[in-house]
């Protein structure tokens, strides 16, 4: 797979597309004028508890409450160690669930971090499971809890970092491993758990004495993020069309040695690459209803504010066997490109797929497989 990162900046905006085989699979666009929340943590005041709906509003400053759902406060359940590198609590199973009146109480002063925009009517939603990221590892600071990246797949690795997240982790807290760690000792892990720690403290220490609500800590800008979180041996280059930004770039590089290796890769020119790599097109497209597939089949995808619902249907294609095989082959397309439009256009939540009904069990497995297949 070749995987590019077009980084471009203008006008007081900063673009970044991945693609992936010439085709655009993500998109970031940070606006000097627009605040980003995703990422920031807050000492915020429980406003509300709602024990029908199991969730609580919290007070962070911003125009609506947030939202802050049970499964999402510490304390909520158990946890048990994970090989997967899922969200922590991901599949388990947990014999009891606290309610959320039995963990906040109105008038609290709770610190949160924010995972997700405030969309239409909704306040953003906050989480007490803080997640700091690093280059090569992700500190959850709230949980005892060790998972490694799935991308990871030689269990031989897999276990060594496993062990290597036991030793550098602080007592109580947890450590996720990431796709980058691959292949790096502990000296580099041991350093970077501490920083994720000091950073950690600093901001239980600016927590103590702030008063609710309040920002305590803001996530990096989007260049730094995408340093931190794309810029791997796996990317085949990085094209930078502002000198200014790609400066930048080189001074992040020059704090990581694995990445200072990769400098080659990176370079600056300065014309306009999202028409030089017709990435408009796809914008344009992704921010369409319908969607076409090559086949001639097409997608429907609506975004609602409970949900995001995604019908399969066969348009022009007419198929060339018979009207089972038509329908396994534009279901086996439309899997490939649900994924790619739901990376592409940040969409989490609850998602229904309305595929093309298929009566063989076999085809609908081989749907499923690559829709988990495409997702991971």
């Amino acid at each position: 797979m070749v995987k590019d990162i077009l980084v471009q900046a203008s006008g007081g905006e900063t673009q970044v597309a991945v693609l992936e085989n010439h085709q655009l699979v993500e998109l970031y666009v940070e606006r000097d004028t627009e605040q980003r929340l995703v990422g920031n943590i807050y000492k915020g005041r429980i406003e509300n508890v709602l024990p029908g709906m199991q969730a609580a509003f919290v007070n962070i400053g911003l125009d609506k409450n947030a939202f802050l759902y049970v499964e999402d406060v510490a304390g909520a359940r158990g946890l048990k160690e994970s090989h997967e590198g899922q969200e922590p609590g991901a599949n388990v199973s947990h014999p009891h669930h606290a309610s959320i009146d039995e963990l906040v109480k109105e008038g609290q002063e709770i610190l949160v971090q924010v995972v997700k925009e405030p969309i239409g009517t909704k306040g953003a939603r906050v989480t007490t499971h803080i997640t700091l990221p690093g280059r090569h590892l992700v500190l959850m600071p709230t949980m005892d809890y060790i998972g490694i990246s799935r991308r990871i797949d030689h269990e031989r690795e897999r276990e060594r970092l496993r062990n290597l997240a036991e030793n550098v982790k602080a007592p109580g807290m947890g450590l996720i491993v990431r796709t980058v760690a691959e292949g790096v000792g502990e000296e580099t892990l041991q350093h970077e758990a501490r920083a994720l720690t000091r950073l950690w403290e600093k901001i239980l220490f600016r927590s103590r004495f702030a008063s609710a609500p309040s920002l305590i800590h803001r996530d990096l800008e989007l260049v730094q993020r995408i340093m931190r979180d794309l810029f791997s041996e796996e990317v085949n280059r990085m094209i930078v069309n502002s000198r200014w930004v790609y400066d930048k770039i080189l001074d992040v590089l020059e704090l990581d040695e694995r990445q200072l290796r990769l400098k080659h890769r990176i370079s600056y020119e300065p014309v306009d690459l999202f028409e030089r790599f017709s990435v408009e097109v796809e914008i344009e497209k992704a921010l369409k209803r319908k969607v076409w597939l090559k086949s001639g089949g097409y997608l429907v995808i609506d975004q609602m504010e409970a949900l995001t619902a995604v019908d399969v249907n066969t348009g022009k294609y007419v198929g060339s066997i018979n009207l089972a095989d038509t329908v396994l082959r534009t279901n086996l397309e439309a899997a490939s490109e649900i994924a790619r439009q739901l990376r592409l256009r940040n969409i989490g939540g609850i998602i229904i797929i309305d595929f093309i009904d298929m009566e063989s069990i076999q085809d609908q497995s081989r749907v499923l497989s690559v829709l988990e297949e495409e997702l991971k």
